[in-house]
């Protein structure tokens, strides 16, 4: 048997068919309190079983995984035909490698390429300096191999994150779908206690909140956190013990802000959004699915709901940490009319609420319809040229040469988001799907890990409905996840030192899709950030004064 291993940075696919490598990853750098991953990459000229193990200095965790692959049918388009941009060229058609499961244990067939994942963590102790995380491999039959990885660790400690929320459309249905809970029984609570807990650990700190169920993507499985009671004609009784006990857990995972479900219908912003009685059992809703937007109906449920929404804000100290919307991406000039009606509507029920929506369309910003427009990153520049403050988000598109996170886009390319987001002033950052398990717009559960596109390529691309895989009892991470949430301190990293988003060494980021799209750009760039941030936290301890208020990031 001849057994081959080598060690890789966390921003390569090894497919079944990629070849090995005699050079092996040697030294990393991170600051004192970054995670980091790597990778070790193995090949066989015959079938055997592998055991990989890791360790670090005391006191760090070493967590290995084995990366799995998933059957991805085509490239998403447009295919740009170089490997900056597009990843898996003559690999795809084929399998692509994306989850990553709990296991150092692997049988490895003959003649294919094969990864482990291992994340380390420094102690909260660590000393600067050089430091050495060793690996096993070990075959069934055969001389174990080992390989040593140097860490040259700095002094600079990344303080979290300021100014910039982050949140992902959380479905509340798709866990109640997937783990077959009775609503929201007591398994949906533990299952959703390890979801929440993911996305704070991938550097997210706004959550959304399913208090009726989101006028998202099709009629969606009832999933309506708030209980409510018709007392009379027009009127209602509102329980929200369930929307207190997700917004309390949710908190009790680190999760700071929350953003709550769109009043209206989703992209022409015509009707009134389906409220169930009770929680949706039964699914008898209150209204007729095509009530208008701001019928007498409507705007008598919403004067009431908005009121009693207002006291438990107020009640909860979440007014200056919440999130408002009126309807997700309208386009067009009838939606554009709706729009204003809608958010009038509102702004005459809850003065005191300000509204952000994805939406693309400049004119919503240059008339201030909204109060924080969510720009596609497509035109989010053209925003900020005119001095509109923004979000940014991007969702199904852009594609090609611009940003994104798919299961063709090269991990050195979605490692740039940190950088992109601080190169520019947005506000925040939104992506429709962390959880999102369906057949487009329908109820109808595909597994994940043989469809990525909801069945809908090459409208929706592969890898843009979710970043997480639903596993037995909790989230299993992507690659694409992992490398997301890592380049968020970067971030951090950033605004640690102070640097200003003018500053020379920042010049190359020059758009969403013009940019540094290999690994050494960011592994330099780094590298000499860590260096310049240990003698300014020497110096002159500097602090970066927060624009709007602190939003905490994990550590």
């Amino acid at each position: 048997m001849h057994l081959q291993t080598w060690l890789t940075t966390s921003l390569v696919r090894h497919f079944p068919s990629t070849p090995p490598v005699r050079a092996s990853l040697r030294t990393l750098e991170a600051a004192r309190n970054e995670q980091f991953s790597f990778q070790v990459a193995m090949r066989s000229d015959t079938h055997t079983t592998v055991t990989v193990d890791a360790k670090g200095p005391a006191g760090w965790t070493v967590r290995v995984r084995r990366v799995g692959f998933v059957p991805v049918a085509h490239h998403n388009t447009p295919i740009i035909a170089n490997h900056h941009d597009t990843d898996g060229i003559y690999m795809i058609p084929g399998y692509v490698p994306d989850p990553l499961f709990d296991e150092n244990t692997l049988v490895l067939p003959a003649l294919e390429t094969h990864a482990f994942w291992l994340t380390v963590r420094p102690g909260p102790n660590a000393a600067p300096g050089r430091h050495t995380i060793a690996v096993t491999v070990s075959p069934e039959k055969g001389k174990a191999i080992a390989h040593k990885l140097a860490v040259n660790l700095h002094g600079l400690v990344i303080q979290p994150r300021r100014d910039f929320d982050i949140t992902h459309w959380f479905y509340a249905d798709a866990l109640i779908a997937w783990y077959k809970t009775d609503l929201f029984d007591d398994r949906f609570w533990e299952i959703a206690t390890r979801y929440m807990k993911n996305v704070v650990e991938h550097g997210q700190n706004t959550l959304y909140v399913p208090v009726f169920t989101p006028p998202l993507d099709g009629v969606k499985l009832p999933s309506q956190l708030m209980r409510v009671k018709r007392t009379g004609r027009d009127r209602y009784a509102f329980d929200w013990s369930d929307v207190r006990r997700y917004i309390r857990l949710a908190r009790s995972q680190g999760v700071e802000r929350f953003e709550w479900c769109h009043p209206f219908s989703q992209w022409g912003v015509k009707h009134a959004i389906r409220v169930y009685e009770g929680q949706g059992a039964g699914e008898k809703l209150l209204w007729p699915e095509d009530t208008g937007a701001t019928s007498d109906t409507y705007r008598r449920f919403l004067a009431q709901y908005l009121s009693a929404l207002h006291r438990f804000l107020k009640a909860e100290k979440l007014l200056d940490r919440s999130c408002f919307h009126v309807s997700d991406e309208p386009h067009g000039d009838e939606p554009l009319q709706n729009y204003k009606a809608a958010r009038a509507l509102l702004a005459e029920l809850a003065p005191w609420m300000k509204v952000m929506d994805a939406l693309s369309d400049i004119r919503f910003g240059r008339e201030k319809l909204t109060d924080m427009p969510v720009p596609s990153i497509s035109t989010a520049l053209d925003f900020l040229a005119e001095d509109i403050p923004c979000w940014c988000y991007y969702c199904c598109a852009p594609r090609g040469r611009f940003l994104n996170r798919l299961l063709d886009t090269p991990l050195a390319k979605i490692a740039m988001h940190g950088f992109l987001f601080y190169r520019w002033p947005f506000q925040g950052f939104l992506h429709w799907g962390y959880n999102y398990w369906y057949e487009s717009q329908t109820r109808n559960l595909i597994d994940p890990f043989t469809i990525q596109d909801g069945k809908k390529w090459p409208g929706w691309a592969y890898g843009d409905p979710f970043v997480v895989y639903p596993g037995k009892d909790g989230p299993i991470d992507s690659m694409r996840w992992e490398v997301f949430g890592e380049s968020l301190q970067d971030y951090r990293l950033l605004q640690t030192i102070g640097i200003e988003r003018g500053d020379r060494r920042l010049a190359p980021l020059r758009s969403f899709e013009a940019f540094p799209k290999d690994a050494a750009w960011r592994f330099r760039i780094k590298a000499a950030l860590y260096r310049a941030g240990l003698d300014c936290q020497k110096h002159t301890r500097h602090q970066i004064p927060s624009r709007r208020r602190t939003n905490s990031a994990p550590q």
